[in-house]
């Protein structure tokens, strides 16, 4: 099943963006689901095992390297964003 997540990072304390690029960049590197990011949150769309693997590796890794963090998630089921996965090179 396909599923959209929207995903908003809140690191707790020190500097706010780079824990959220690197979490993004995250995502986005694993390329096994498409990504749209805005000034508010982050939308990933793809099979359900898949956006849910993007998502712990990225928050996991982000744990690690930043330390204590707030991740608020949405799942959509059966919903996609208008922007596609990048073309494999």
């Amino acid at each position: 099943m396909r599923v959209t997540a929207e995903l908003s990072l809140y690191p707790l304390a020190g500097d706010v963006e780079a824990p959220v690029w690197a979490f993004i960049e995250h995502i986005i590197a694993s390329n096994r689901c498409s990504v749209a990011t805005n000034s508010m949150s982050t939308q990933i769309t793809g099979e359900s095992a898949d956006v849910f693997d993007s998502v712990r590796q990225a928050l996991e890794t982000s744990y690690e390297a930043f330390g204590r963090q707030v991740l608020v998630a949405k799942f959509i089921p059966e919903h996609h964003t208008d922007v596609e996965p990048p073309a494999a090179q």
